[in-house]
């Protein structure tokens, strides 16, 4: 089977870091990349032996397939535009600024792969979670990182929070009963810290945490069954895991840890969009529904804290 045909629009860190791996992908073939900023795009596509195109129109008609890495105001717009012409495309996450404009990419993905850049569910850590089968009964999740001006198009909750909401719907499908929330605004002029308490139909509650301004970076996701316990560290790709045991000398707590196979979480998302592109069984990958999910919770979220939703703007 040969190649996909795939190109990249919007050259930013995570889009460089989506050049540098499908130029060297099985399967795809890089035809080219576009940046609005001429010089930056030249840079990247000369560092990774690939083409720049002056405008997404000439690289559109070499493509069978897209990654939109834009700020989410442009993610409709041009996602649509993409969709419409019978491309697939993986648009970063958040699959859009709010769920109108995510209905929209969802009604114009006829018989295309839509795929969301939730990086995180490709995590060997969070795979080998999923894997166990066991819905949890309370979950607590850590994501802090320093400042960045990276994402400030967005609130913390759209930005880094959304990773931890998608995966606890992956854990728990039942519908939110119930969202509690509280955020400040602190070096950007939207929320840049927040916690939420999210309250499933299946009973399970989750209590995230998100910040952009901490003094280091934390990203851990614990999660409590009946009988087990489980502490995933997401940069170190280790789970930490305890078991209730009964023995004969009555019972007892013994470790449980799970086995992760290490591997870079963004090579597994391409992985999955370029099989699902090319009609090859295998890898899950998140698919403009569950995308949607996650935004529908962000979004509500961010109503619990008195946040307006982010305005969007033509592309």
């Amino acid at each position: 089977m040969r190649p996909l045909a795939v190109g990249v629009i919007g050259i930013g860190a995570l889009g460089r870091h989506h050049t540098r791996i499908l130029s060297a992908l099985p399967g795809a073939r890089l035809v080219g990349i576009h940046d609005r900023r001429s010089e930056v795009g030249e840079a990247v596509a000369a560092e990774f032996g690939s083409r720049h195109f002056s405008g997404p129109e000439p690289l559109l008609a070499e493509c069978e397939a897209v990654v939109l890495a834009v700020p989410t105001v442009d993610h409709a717009g041009l996602g649509t535009e993409i969709l419409c012409r019978g491309l697939h495309l993986m648009v970063e996450k958040p699959i859009a600024g709010s769920l109108e404009e995510a209905d929209a990419l969802l009604a114009a993905r006829g018989d295309r792969v839509l795929a969301v850049g939730h990086v995180e569910f490709f995590n060997p850590a969070v795979q080998a979670l999923l894997d166990l089968g066991q819905p949890p009964r309370f979950v607590e999740s850590q994501r802090l990182g320093v400042f960045s001006p990276r994402s400030l198009d967005v609130d913390v909750v759209l930005d880094l929070m959304i990773h931890d909401l998608q995966i606890l719907h992956a854990l728990d499908p039942s519908e939110v009963t119930e969202v509690r929330a509280t955020g400040i605004a602190v070096l950007s002029e939207r929320v840049d810290i927040a916690n939420a308490r999210v309250a499933l139909a299946s009973g399970a509650v989750a209590n995230l945490t998100a910040s952009r301004v901490s003094a280091e970076r934390a990203r851990k996701l614990r999660l409590f069954l009946p009988s087990a316990y489980y502490s995933l560290d997401y940069t170190q790709q280790e789970i930490k895991g305890y078991r209730l045991v009964a023995g004969e000398a009555g019972r007892h707590i013994e470790a449980a840890d799970l086995a992760v196979e290490k591997a870079e979480p963004l090579r597994r998302e391409l992985e999955a969009f370029v099989a699902a592109c090319r009609g090859e069984a295998g890898g899950r990958y998140v698919d403009g529904a569950a995308a949607r999910r996650a935004l529908a919770t962000a979004l509500a979220v961010d109503r619990a804290m008195g946040t307006p939703v982010l305005e969007s703007r033509g592309s």
